[in-house]
């Protein structure tokens, strides 16, 4: 089955803004916020849940998730194209937050992550490899409710 070409981006961030990274395992050196595609039938607020409970181990239920009501819209990298049907170029992201109250130990998808840091915002905007992870991450100091 072919992915759907819309995603969550989801970065989670402690108060003081330290932002939890990961690394991807096919692709070492490619560090992420939590992202993933949306399932038939699931709202963009159950995929970012799920995908935060699938790639981190955390009960997001627990902390206050954050739909910012925007997205982007980008080019599939070619190396993931084959995920999509034939044609898919493009795919639609839209940007949640979800704040902790200090890092915490998490516990990474084996199959997705190599590991996972918690850097300061600015460091964190400079080490992801995705030029909107990079972005979102810049504007969530502006962010008044994340």
């Amino acid at each position: 089955m072919y992915k759907i070409p819309v995603s969550v981006l989801v970065l989670i961030h402690t108060t003081d803004l330290q932002i939890l990274l990961l690394e991807r395992v096919d692709h070492p050196g490619y560090w992420q916020s939590v992202t993933g595609s949306q399932e038939p039938n699931e709202s963009l607020r159950q995929t970012a849940l799920r995908e935060v409970t699938e790639e981190t181990g955390l009960n997001p239920n627990q902390f206050s998730l954050i739909d910012w009501k925007t997205q982007n819209q980008y080019t599939i990298y070619e190396e993931w194209r084959w995920r999509y049907a034939p044609g898919i170029t493009q795919n639609t992201e839209h940007i949640f937050s979800l704040r902790i109250p200090e890092p915490i130990p998490i516990s990474v998808s084996a199959r997705e992550h190599l590991g996972y840091i918690w850097l300061p915002w600015q460091q964190a905007a400079n080490k992801v490899f995705s030029e909107s992870n990079a972005e979102a991450i810049r504007l969530l100091p502006s962010k008044p409710s994340a």
